[in-house]
């Protein structure tokens, strides 16, 4: 396969049906936008797999198309437990077989305790109840089953110093967070480094960074911030953020350094020596 198409998640697979579908009906975007009532612009993205219809909308396309329920049926399958900037990540993560990441402030989402996960939840809700946080921690750490896989992808993760020295959830669920990373460093389930505060500067200071590689699709890469995330396909956007993480790797230290690093927090953490 062309090694530079880029990986398709199962929205762009539903938008592609939708084009052949409407194209074989004869319909004109206008024309199917009509009978649907939305713009032929929202039928564009939906045909792009950066929108998928409402189920009012996925059954006015069913009756407009012919197609019996088709569309409205695989909408299902394709609704999401996470926020729209993030719901095609988490369909890549499947189907990457290298996961490269960099944290800046917080662990890793695919690597956060139950604990952790819910401390990170509770302090950026205003009002939550403990059934939200726990429906939260629950769709957090069945993500990192990814990682349990035969076939699972290889991980680099590259953390901030900032990651292990602000405690989260307590002395006790900081410590059990960074030994849960150590540990699976130690079983190589991932290739672990920190950049400490000593480094200064480096390439990855301004932001969260995910870059994924595929066996037969162009690489990815995917920034994010206050509600809000972006994933990039632009060969020029990817090869930038690869060279960036290459960069801050450079600077980070070897991988036993980090481990003992991370271990040595995670006791400070416990003993309230932080």
């Amino acid at each position: 396969m062309e090694k530079s198409r880029k990986p398709r998640t199962q929205r762009e697979k539903y938008g592609e049906e939708l084009r052949l579908r409407r194209t074989a009906a004869k319909l004109t975007q206008e024309g199917l936008g009509e009978q649907v009532v939305c713009s032929p612009t929202l039928i564009s993205h939906f045909e792009a797999g950066r929108r998928l219809p409402k189920p009012d909308d996925a059954e006015r396309i069913d009756r407009a198309l012919g197609t019996d329920g088709f569309f409205a049926r695989w909408l299902v399958d394709l609704e999401s437990t996470y926020f729209e900037g993030f719901a095609a990540v988490a369909e890549l993560e499947q189907q990457a077989t290298l996961i490269q990441q960099f944290a800046l402030s917080l662990v890793p989402g695919v690597l956060q305790t139950p604990d952790y996960a819910r401390e990170v939840f509770r302090a950026y809700r205003a009002n939550h109840t403990p059934e939200e946080l726990d429906r939260e921690v629950v769709i957090r750490t069945t993500r990192a089953r990814i990682l349990d896989k035969p076939m699972a992808p290889a991980m680099w993760t590259l953390l901030d110093e900032a990651v292990l020295r602000r405690q989260v959830g307590g002395p006790q669920a900081m410590a059990e967070q960074l030994h849960k990373i150590a540990d699976m460093a130690e079983n190589g389930r991932l290739r672990l480094h920190v950049l400490p505060f000593g480094t200064g500067a480096h390439a990855l200071q301004q932001s969260l960074l995910t870059l994924m590689n595929f066996a037969d699709s162009a690489p990815v890469a995917y920034v994010e911030g206050l509600l809000t995330g972006h994933l990039m396909d632009d060969p020029a956007l990817v090869s930038a953020s690869q060279t960036a993480y290459a960069l801050a790797l450079s600077d980070a230290m070897s991988q036993q350094e980090s481990l003992d690093l991370v271990r040595a927090a995670a006791e400070e953490h416990a003993h309230g020596q932080q």
